[in-house]
């Protein structure tokens, strides 16, 4: 499971394993994310909960505690609050029309933040629709995808119109075309050694390569375990995919997707590329929902595969000694 992160908060009420939050946004429009439970009786704040000045009442006893720091200001019937009276405050990050949380195993603070995109910032580039997914897997699979560049040809090669099913995407029906790939990952050094990068050119030859159509090129950078930025720029227009993963179970994860494009490009052009997005991305799932985690893969001498093994070393810089550890163990049949 991942720890050094930054996780996405969509929800009022937020459970990812070992958490439960109560996220909010005070009066003023600030955002933050509490632990969930009061610690007078255990009554959840996101169910029920108001939110009043810069916190949220208990929706139980009337209760306050405050978003900034989760320390306690208010009991109806008790004039002096207990110092202990408070529940943990998780550090907030509010960028690019999302909301994450900072989540480490070891308990110290934030030592990277994502970087903000200034055409979203700014207004050029503009939402244009969201994908979401529940992927079977373990959280190192979907992002191992980046450097996995052997599989692109296979998997992504038949044409969005030949749909998802890897069973029979490969129909003669659609085989006047192919998507053709180029591509390469390498990791960041110091200080942005959380960010590994692939670059993507993608193009469709027809009819034996005799003209391709929709080229396009695809700048991801893998920030930490969960975000991805994939800047693209293609014939029809400019923009950028964010994706982020979010575990729900140790082996279930959240994917989403959001588009965004230049504020003057028509809405159903940002749906296409939306929806073709979601075509390759639901081919992966049918793979990840199907396969088993191989903590120490097969791999022979290829740069191919070498670059797998060198993006799990990358990985492996988000795990630390008290990472959650899930093991698999099965001594007979009577399971």
């Amino acid at each position: 499971m991942k720890d050094l992160c930054f996780l996405l908060i969509i929800h009022d009420s937020v459970s990812i394993p070992g958490l439960n939050l109560a996220v909010f946004r005070d009066e003023k429009g600030e955002v933050h994310a509490l632990d969930a439970y009061c610690p007078h009786m255990g009554a959840n704040f996101a169910a029920g909960g108001r939110v009043i000045d810069d916190g949220i009442e208990c929706p139980f006893h009337a209760w306050r505690f405050r978003g900034e720091d989760g320390k306690c200001t208010h009991i109806p019937y008790c004039q002096k609050i207990p110092e202990i009276a408070k529940v943990k405050s998780w550090p907030i990050l509010e960028i690019n029309g999302w909301i994450y949380l900072w989540h480490h195993a070891e308990g110290i603070d934030p030592t990277w933040l994502p970087p903000e995109l200034e055409d979203i910032a700014n207004g050029t580039w503009t939402y244009r629709g969201r994908t979401e997914h529940l992927v079977n897997s373990h959280i190192e699979e979907i992002p191992q995808n980046g450097a996995d560049v052997v599989h692109l040809a296979h998997v992504h090669g038949p044409l969005l119109g030949a749909g998802v099913d890897l069973r029979y995407m490969w129909s003669k029906l659609w085989g006047f075309g192919h998507h053709e790939w180029q591509a390469e990952w390498e990791p960041q050094s110091a200080p942005n050694e959380h960010i590994g990068v692939m670059r993507l050119g993608h193009s469709i030859q027809c009819f034996g390569n005799l003209f391709s159509i929709i080229g396009m090129n695809v700048t991801a950078r893998q920030i930490g375990p969960g975000i991805v930025y994939m800047e693209f720029t293609s014939s029809f227009c400019k923009g950028v995919y964010i994706q982020s993963l979010t575990p729900v179970e140790p082996l279930l994860q959240k994917l989403v997707h959001n588009v965004y494009v230049h504020w003057t490009i028509p809405t159903f052009i940002g749906k296409f590329f939306l929806w073709g997005e979601a075509v390759q991305v639901e081919r992966d799932i049918m793979i990840w929902n199907n396969k088993r985690y191989e903590s120490k893969p097969l791999l022979v001498k290829s740069s191919e595969d070498s670059l797998t093994a060198r993006h799990k070393r990358w990985f492996s810089q988000f795990y630390s000694k008290n990472s959650k550890r899930f093991t698999f163990q099965r001594d007979n049949l009577d399971w």
